[in-house]
């Protein structure tokens, strides 16, 4: 017979479509729960918010039992901040992303690095971004580029008390690697929360 658990973890990288979800209500660390177009919970991080370097591990469920993937930062503290995305059960790394630092100021930008931290793609906040640093109700959207082509959207819809985002792989035909593009799509509804919160 087959591994059943294998092929569950298998299929929770298998969609087009992701809804991540950060409830109002999060003490001790913001929680996001990343859902299946089914409405499944497929994932689920917890961010701790006195870790000094930034590290999270995303599980299968909120039961914190099984890892899926690793979020490393490379520093504490620097202007141009990347982040390692790792699957927890290989050790394989699955691309970093990198912000650019002074233009994240105006725009949230970050470049896609390959497994030999050369540059890849991108990610960025689309719209009007500017006006949102004012108005931070306003919702946000991203895309996810690899080599000058749409892989990937992101975009927030309009919530009261609940921060969410939806991620859409199907530009890309499902080629951008699904554990990759979770990892890149929490670290911007991160940013979203904590820009909204200073």
């Amino acid at each position: 017979m087959p591994d059943e658990s294998a092929v569950t973890s298998q299929d929770r990288f298998s969609h087009l479509q992701y809804t991540i979800k950060r409830p109002f209500w999060s003490f001790f660390g913001r929680k996001y729960y990343v859902h299946a177009p089914d409405g499944s919970v497929v994932m689920f991080l917890k961010h701790p918010l006195m870790k000094l370097r930034q590290e999270f591990t995303i599980y299968t469920d909120d039961t914190e039992t099984a890892p899926l993937l690793t979020i490393k930062a490379r520093n504490v503290i620097a202007m141009n901040m990347a982040h390692d995305v790792f699957d927890s059960a290989t050790g394989e790394k699955t691309g970093s992303i990198r912000s650019r630092g002074m233009k994240s100021i105006i725009r949230d930008t970050w470049d896609i690095l390959d497994a030999n931290d050369q540059v890849v793609g991108l990610m960025e906040e689309v719209g009007a971004a500017m006006l949102r640093r004012f108005l931070k109700f306003l919702p946000g959207r991203h895309k996810i580029e690899l080599n000058g082509q749409l892989f990937a959207t992101l975009r927030q819809p309009f919530r009261f008390f609940v921060k969410e985002l939806d991620l859409d792989l199907s530009p890309g035909g499902g080629k951008l690697d699904a554990r990759f593009a979770v990892g890149c799509a929490l670290l911007a509804l991160m940013k979203e929360s904590a820009r909204e919160e200073s």
